[in-house]
């Protein structure tokens, strides 16, 4: 579900919630102040019951069944959506915890001063304090690409930053956050390193091994853009063919047609 069609549900829902709640309490108010004018407080007169009146009791338009009902499943519907969102938040970010892929929350000293490092312009002596953190927490992933940014971007080294997304691509990564490693990847291989072959084919990995991502549905465009200009895109290679059956004869001798 799409973020519009979801704010949707939720406005949807809630003025759902609101109206069916105003109408059962108004309808409710109203059927109370109806009972109360009706009651006979004149107890010297008092009157003698119609009972063939009060068989058939009176046909109302208050109607607290149907408003009543809308507005349990309104709130209902509501409670869902909350519970179902939160329940992602919460799961999200376990997977954060989990994998560190983005470094949110992390107050590291041994991180710290490596980026200290690289504030300070040390670039090569941040990048091998980076290595040495990330050997000691290997999961922590995010500390592999901040080495490829500070290759590309502060040493322009490029072929030493798309090294280090090579290394990353082979680790066990969340499929959105792979795919746009690879994405970045890609980039490089065609801005930077003119290696258009590789990009193409990771691209077609993207497509092939993480297809629900926005980064499989951002690699679609860009195949579909090389093949618009003309660019012939390799096909899947075909398969191998069977290896011929053992023969028994001796070397040099061919068995009989």
């Amino acid at each position: 579900m799409n973020k519009r069609t979801k704010i949707a549900l939720y406005v949807l829902l809630a003025l759902s919630a609101c109206l069916f709640i105003w109408r059962f309490q108004s309808n409710y108010a109203r059927l109370m102040k109806e009972g109360e004018t009706k009651t006979d407080t004149d107890l010297v007169n008092i009157k003698v019951p119609d009972y063939q009146r009060m068989a058939a009791p009176a046909k109302t338009d208050y109607h607290l069944g149907g408003w009543g009902a809308g507005m349990v499943l309104s709130l209902v519907g509501l409670g869902l959506m909350v519970a179902h969102d939160i329940s992602g938040l919460v799961g999200g970010r376990a997977l954060k915890v989990i994998y560190n892929d983005e470094g949110e929350g992390m107050a590291n000293p041994d991180y710290e001063k490596a980026e200290e490092k690289w504030a300070n312009g040390n670039f090569l002596e941040a990048i091998q304090l980076m290595r040495d953190y990330l050997k000691q927490n290997p999961r922590e992933q995010h500390v592999a690409l901040r080495i490829a940014e500070i290759y590309e971007k502060d040493l322009q080294n490029f072929l030493a930053a798309a090294l280090e997304y090579e290394e990353v691509l082979k680790q066990k990564l969340p499929p959105e956050r792979w795919g746009w490693a690879a994405i970045h990847l890609c980039n490089l291989y065609t801005s930077k390193l003119n290696q258009s072959d590789k990009a193409i084919a990771l691209l077609q990995r993207i497509v092939a091994d993480y297809g629900a991502t926005g980064a499989a549905e951002k690699a679609r465009k860009r195949l579909a853009q090389l093949e618009d200009e003309g660019v012939a895109l390799p096909s899947a290679e075909p398969p191998p063919a069977p290896a011929a059956p053992a023969s028994n004869l001796p070397p040099g001798f061919a068995p009989k047609k």
